[in-house]
Formats: C-alpha cells, structure tokens, sequence
C-alpha cells in the first residue's frame, strides 16, 4: 500500500519516517479559521480537510494532521512576530497546556479520524531566557512558539500524554488508527 502523508512539515515526515521509509509527500491548502467550535471536532476536520486536499490514487492511504496548542481557552498559533512569540511564552510560564493534534487517514474515499491530546507543563520562565528563545527564530514555525524536541525542551518541566504529539504527529495513536480501521499495522 502507497503511503501518502498530506503535510509539509519536516517534524511530521522525520517521525512518520520512524515506522515507514517509503511514502510521498503531498500538499493540499486547506482553510484553517477557528471559529470557536469544538476544538477537538475543529482540529479532525481541519486533518480531513487537508487529507482530502491532497490527489490521491485508488489504494493509496492518505496521513492527514494538524496540531495545534490550545491555552486559556484560546488557540495559539505560530506566532507573527517577535512581539507574539514573546507574549505566548510569557503566557505559558508557569502553566500548563494541551497540544492537540488531530489525525485523518483517508483510504479509497474512507475517512477515519481520532485526535491525540497532551498536557504539557511549563517552568517559571525569566524574560531573559523567552527573549534568548526568541532571538534563535526556532518560535516561528510552531504552534505554541516552542518545538519541544529543540531549544525549548529546557522549559518544559513534564508532560502527560504523547511525546511524539507535542513534535507533531501522535505516531501510536495514528497506528492504533490504521491497524483498527484498516486492519494494516506499519511496522
């Protein structure tokens, strides 16, 4: 079975690569508003969106994901500027979050779905080290403004869930999925 992931993220492709060295990369556009729905349907629909984008042949299995950190009842996204990245570290000190991704896997017109969630909690930070972080313009590319596997990883003190969530791509739930729905198990 061709695998064809459906993002054009660096983290999602290197973790997919842990149990699968064949597959294609395709990426589709898909419309990203929140509008203040439900979250968790929000971000599966948003990985079916994207899943669905892509072209995909008869007997392909399609991997679509979005992750996003979701804090004080607001998404936080990848930040604009220096001035945002800053705000949502400075947010998150001392607190915890949830980072969601939601998962689509489409396979000859079949869309299954599921969602990982991680709670990540994050030490006191001194503006010092925010704006250090900052300055490395690691932030920008990230929901949240932090990749845990980089630089950032310092800050967190504990999470609870998924590693491979907080990076990106919630690696075992998305075999769960496969190997439930399509009986196929990746590795």
């Amino acid at each position: 079975m061709k695998i064809v992931l459906a993002s054009a993220s660096a983290r999602r492709r290197e973790i997919l690569s842990m149990v699968c060295s064949d597959f294609d990369i395709r990426v589709a556009n898909a419309d990203e508003s929140y509008n203040g729905e439900n979250v968790y349907e929000w971000i599966q629909a948003l990985a079916t969106k994207k899943a669905m984008g892509v072209e995909a042949q008869q007997g392909e299995l399609v991997i679509g994901a979005d992750t996003i950190v979701y804090h004080n009842g607001a998404l936080l996204g990848k930040p604009k500027s220096r001035a945002e990245a800053i705000s949502m570290l400075k947010s998150m000190s001392s607190t915890s979050h949830e980072v969601i991704t939601g998962i689509c896997v489409l396979y000859n017109g079949k869309a299954y779905t599921a969602y990982e969630k991680t709670i990540v909690h994050v030490r006191e930070l001194t503006d010092s080290e925010i704006e250090k972080y900052v300055d490395t313009c690691e932030p920008y590319d990230k929901a949240g403004a932090y990749g845990i596997q980089e630089m950032a990883g310092a800050f967190i003190k504990k999470i609870d869930g998924d590693f491979f969530n907080v990076v990106g791509l919630p690696l075992c739930r998305l075999c769960e999925l496969i190997k439930e729905k399509l009986g196929v198990s990746l590795i």
